[in-house]
């Protein structure tokens, strides 16, 4: 391309002839800020627009370009996509928040403001270490080459990264400083050692947490049946934190600023309930030393409604009876291996409990009678008191149990619906809302449930037989686990000194090489067999000790890692204060549901901690680590199978000749097509290098909005990315076309001075007026809608759909519209696709504007703003429906009624105006329309009804 500077003018005014056209069309020739032309006539060219070549041509330039730094003034914004897992293969998944990331943030850029977007790696982990084991390399081996493939494939995605961010938990660099907030979490007492009984998973040999077993009671990793042990472990006390981590949803919730779905999750796993501990004396036929059973409810309005006591396996109760019966032993046995809503039970034999209500003479008989107690696997041992009442009448999980093991026996509904104990229950089905007390409730009969259950609490506390309290389900957080690939545990055991930290000093302790245990393939932990690294001195007394072997959960690598970002390179801390007091929060989070309670939850803990620590120091207000949260939907793949056998088909295994019949190629079988989620296993699963590499990053980035609304799930289909390239195809060649256009004074002052010469001018001056009014219109319309839909995220598909729809309305109106105003709404299409299609947009930068380095550099290339020239803009016309009867007899353009008429004034001049059309006057003819019993004017006169 051939730029020609003032220095040449001279030489190129032959060519400046041709423009003199332009410029007389244009209503700015007399106040031309400054003049970019472009001698090359990209609208005569043939060229194919090459979106991959533009890709690789643009990211380069990137890398050359040195980064700019921000006003100091300018406002923060930090956006963050949930870091990777460095499998070795980023899926369309990833391409998917990667890409909502990269828009915001370019939005954001655009906007003036100073962007912080950084990028690493969640490089610990368990799968490391099994590939480890199944490869015979080294886990760290494993995962940086991962990283640098994953590295390759994030950077055709044309994103903004700043790699000068870049960390890896898996880095000592940055478990240094989890093992400095470590030591500091239990220099606060929050980090402790404590023998419990933990889900120890079989296969991987190692622990995990609540969180990391399914409802099947098998491990999230493995799939293994879950054992429990008794083991000595680290745990961080989350629950000091309980009351702030759950006030502060609220917060949260403003704004619609996180998803209701996660904070009902979150609420769900903090489990806050308020009811009463009741006692329920036992009468035992043999020796046991506990007098009563403790039982916490949150409904005690249905303790007359008690048929049964369930225990967990781990009550001591049942351990005591369990020293002395086999077959009781047997059954606790054969727990581990049955699912949590198991409905097995044993009866404990010689053993029952009495309601405490059994005790005043008004009860009723039936409440009287002694319960069986039995040992059930639905029943948690970390939860209440290790115990349950079962209420089969109201409570769903207690009446499938009851049935199981009392099937003839009826259940005692102490609840209705209503006062004449009508409830809304399906009969032999539990009643289980608040409602009004029965018959079957003594003294208590028609009174309201809720007020009962307060009296019945105050009543028994009396007796000292029952107290209020409140719960939660919400457990300490077990940190520890017996494996290799994670950050150590940065304590030493001392015969003498018991468990002291490593010295500061010291930090980080290192993970060593094992390489044989790798090459020979072996499982376990080998940092308990590596004596010269366990086998150290006491930094207190300092005799012999050994390094604690367990390490940390990867939760609380990634419970961090996003204040790290902050200050990546300091070697001193894990941030800075002041870094922290002016880059914390994030302002957005963007990652899949599936976090919503674990990770969530867990960098909630650890940023209330460090805000309100020595490391930070006092700090006001609430302290939240993510003010915005964005959940994405997922990718689904297409998916073929077989009709007649149900299985997956391979790529090979259909003939696609007709896209639209897929066929089984054995059969010719017209083959069944879904959208799944993408496996392996169904062989959808679609590589997004692969489909960059044919289509370009850009045009893969606006299908991937476009298709679906972010929030929910995304069928992929390639196909129809088709669409997106010929759109892109047509603002290119705008842009071609308006290159030669020289760049003029503002439009706003343009139709401030041609509205001011509406009313002297000729049809051919109006028509042109119109054409001009409806593309600026459409381009301020614009502005607003996809400015809002930026800032919302969510609704970011609907940006691709409105700039398409401004492309239309341009190349409509192209030909009658002023060259100034058709370039002004050229160069705005450009700068708000640029953060959907960034080498694209550079690339029509380039061409508008020769001189500028980058759109995302360029004062004037900084996102549009809307001009308040939308009033000044009203059509001078209007399609006016007409209906006879209520039934449309045909459509006219008319004038837009003056503002300021009444309803009969405006039902006239309605009228008049129809009935001035060609088309008011064929349809009209010999019908007089002013004896038309009514005439109805609605829609501003986009609608008139006449009722002959």
């Amino acid at each position: 391309m051939t730029v020609i500077y003032g220095r040449s003018i001279g030489r190129a005014l032959p060519r400046l002839g041709a423009l003199r056209s332009v410029l007389s069309c244009s209503r700015f020739g007399d106040d031309i800020r400054y003049l970019s032309i472009t001698a090359h006539r990209y609208a005569n060219s043939d060229a194919k627009l090459d979106l991959p070549a533009l890709d690789q041509k643009w990211r380069q330039r990137w890398a050359a370009l040195k980064s700019t730094k921000t006003s100091d003034g300018a406002e923060k914004k930090y956006v963050l996509p949930m870091f990777p897992y460095p499998s070795g293969y980023l899926h369309l998944g990833h391409l998917r928040v990667y890409t909502i990331a990269d828009v915001v943030a370019r939005f954001h850029s655009l906007r003036g403001h100073d962007v912080l977007l950084p990028m690493g790696w969640d490089a610990f982990g368990l799968p490391a270490e099994n590939a480890a084991i199944e490869r015979g390399i080294d886990p760290a081996t494993w995962t940086k080459s991962n990283i640098a493939k994953m590295k390759e494939q994030l950077d055709v995605m044309n994103g903004s990264w700043d790699w000068s961010r870049e960390l890896a938990t898996c880095d000592p660099s940055f478990y240094k400083h989890t093992q400095k907030i470590f030591l500091l979490l239990r220099e606060q007492g929050l980090a402790y050692q404590d023998e419990a009984e933990v889900n120890y998973d079989p296969v991987d040999k190692t622990v995990l947490a609540n969180e990391q077993v399914d409802a099947n009671g098998c491990s999230w990793r493995s799939g293994a049946k879950v054992e429990k042990r008794k083991l000595k472990q680290w745990f961080l006390r989350i629950s000091q934190f309980r009351d702030s981590l759950l006030q502060d949803l609220e917060i949260l919730s403003k704004d619609n600023n996180w998803p209701e779905r996660v904070l009902t999750m979150q609420k769900n796993w903090l489990g806050k309930s308020t009811g009463a501990t009741i006692k329920f004396p036992l009468m035992a036929f043999e020796h046991i030393t506990h007098s009563a059973i403790e039982v916490f409810t949150s409904r005690p309005d249905t303790l007359f409604g008690v048929q049964y006591l369930a225990l967990a396996s781990t009550h001591p109760v049942v351990a005591q009876l369990a020293a002395k019966d086999p077959e009781l032993q047997a059954f606790l046995d054969i727990l581990p291996g049955l699912p949590p809503d198991s409905k097995v039970g044993y009866l404990l034999p010689h053993i029952r409990a009495v309601n405490p209500l059994a005790y005043h003479d008004e009860t009723p008989e039936a409440t009287k009678r002694s319960i069986p107690i039995y040992v059930a696997p639905y029943v948690l041992g970390d939860y209440g008191e290790g115990a349950v009442m079962g209420v089969p009448a109201h409570d769903v999980r207690d009446h499938s149990f009851w049935k199981t093991h009392h099937k003839d026996e009826p259940v005692r509904f102490v609840l209705a619906a209503s006062e004449d104990e009508s409830t809304t229950a399906i009969p032999n089905e539990p009643f289980i809302d608040h409602g009004v007390m029965t018959a079957q409730s003594g003294l208590f009969k028609g009174r309201s449930s809720q007020e009962a259950g307060e009296m019945l609490v105050r009543i028994l506390e009396e007796a000292e037989l029952a107290k209020p309290v409140e719960k939660w389900r919400l457990r300490d957080w077990l940190v520890s686990r017996q494996r290799y690939w994670g950050t150590p545990i940065p304590i030493i055991h001392c015969g003498s000194c018991g468990a002291v930290p490593v010295p500061e000093e010291e930090l980080p302790v290192e993970l060593p090489e094992v390489d044989e245990h790798w090459a020979g393939k072996k499982t376990g932990n080998p940092l308990e067999t590596v004596e010269e690294w366990v086998n150290t001195s006491c930094p207190q007394c300092h005799g012999p000790a050994r390094r604690d072997t367990d390490t940390m959960d990867t939760f609380v690598d990634s419970s961090w890692y996003f204040a790290r970002f902050i200050d990546p390179h300091n070697d001193e801390v894990p941030f800075s204060r002041e870094k922290a007091r002016k880059m914390l929060p994030v302002d957005l989070y963007i990652g899949g549901i599936e976090h919503a309670i674990l990770h969530l939850l867990y960098s909630r803990f650890i940023y209330k901690f460090l805000m309100g620590s020595t490391l930070v120091g006092e700090t006001e207000g609430v302290q939240e680590p993510f003010k915005r949260l964005i959940t994405q939907g997922m990718v689904h793949g297409k998916t073929y199978t077989d009709p007649a056998t149900g299985k997956f088909l391979k790529p090979d295994e259909v003939d696609l000749t007709d896209p639209a019949r897929p066929r089984v190629v054995r059969t010719g079988e017209v083959a069944g097509v879904s959208y799944e989620k993408m496996s392996k296993s169904k062989y959808n699963g679609v590589d997004p290098t692969d489909v960059i590499n044919l289509h370009g990053a850009d045009a893969t980035r606006a299908h991937m909005l476009f298709q679906a609304p972010v929030s929910e799930v995304l069928d992929w289909d390639g196909d129809k990315i088709v669409g997106v390239t010929r759109w892109l195809g047509r603002v290119w060649e705008l842009v071609q076309r308006v290159s030669t256009i020289l760049s003029s004074a503002s439009v706003r002052e343009f139709f401030e001075q041609e509205a001011a010469r509406l009313g002297t001018m000729k049809e051919k001056e109006l028509q042109q007026w119109d054409k001009a009014a409806r593309v600026w219109r459409e381009v301020q319309k614009t502005v607003e809608s996809v400015t809002g839909s930026y800032e919302k995220v969510y609704a970011l598909n609907t940006v691709v759909s409105d700039l398409m729809i401004l492309t239309n309305v341009i190349i409509e109106e192209e030909k009658g519209v002023p060259d100034g105003v058709k370039r002004e709404a050229v160069e705005g299409l450009v700068r708000m696709m640029a953060p959907i299609t960034p080498a694209f947009a550079e690339e029509c930068w380039a061409v508008l504007h020769p001189g500028e380095t980058s759109i995302f550099k360029s004062e004037k290339g900084r996102f549009p703003v809307a001009d308040g020239t939308v009033d000044l803009l009203q059509p001078r016309k209007q399609v006016c429906a007409v209906q006879v009867n209520g039934r449309l007899k045909f459509a006219a353009e008319i004038a837009v009624p003056p503002e300021g008429l009444g309803e009969e004034e405006r039902r006239e001049w309605v009228v008049g105006e129809v009935l001035k059309t060609e088309e008011g006057r064929k349809k009209f003819e010999g019908v007089d329309v002013g004896k038309a019993k009514k005439v109805v004017v609605i829609k501003g006169g986009k609608l008139v009804n006449f009722v002959m």
